[in-house]
């Protein structure tokens, strides 16, 4: 196969589909994020602290063509100083804790609903008659369902798919 065509046949297949659609809602929410952070969390802090913008907290390592005093980055830039920007870093580092705990919440909020679900359709499953043996194919013993080798001749069974598309999701 070509590389065009391994492309291809990568770049189709679903998990490539659901990947773009990640990144697309994960841009969107870190443009979220950031605006949270600098607009709404930091004013407040800035201003208890007695500083009123995180952003135009700078150090400068040495002057530009300009002299100082720089009265922001953005005058120390202009002027060609070479600064540290711990302000702008303090402002992503709040930036991350964000994001860290909003992604935390989402994944306990999926992980209860998926709990609950299983509970519910869990039991109804079991009414169904979830099998609960196989058959060895190579030396026909019978073995527990979910088993992935065989205890009778060690051969290596294959998960079931309803199985294996469970591992997956987990």
């Amino acid at each position: 196969m070509t590389f065009v065509g391994e492309f291809r046949k990568f770049a189709l297949r679903g998990s490539v589909a659901d990947m773009a659609v990640g990144f697309t809602v994960g841009a969107a929410f870190t443009t979220i994020v950031k605006s949270l952070v600098s607009d709404i969390v930091m004013p407040p802090i800035g201003l208890a602290l007695g500083q009123a913008d995180f952003s135009d907290l700078f150090l400068i390592l040495r002057e530009g063509s300009t002299p100082a005093p720089y009265a922001s980055l953005a005058q120390a830039q202009a002027g060609g100083a070479v600064t540290v920007n711990y302000g702008l870093f303090i402002n992503n580092l709040l930036a991350l804790v964000v994001v860290a705990a909003s992604v935390f919440v989402l994944a306990r909020v999926i992980n209860r609903l998926n709990e609950t679900l299983e509970e519910q359709f869990g039991a109804e499953k079991a009414e169904l008659g979830d099998p609960t043996e196989k058959k060895c194919p190579y030396c026909l013993s019978t073995v527990a369902f979910k088993a992935t080798r065989c205890p009778a001749c060690m051969s290596r069974l294959e998960v079931p798919k309803s199985e294996a598309s469970a591992s997956v999701n987990h």
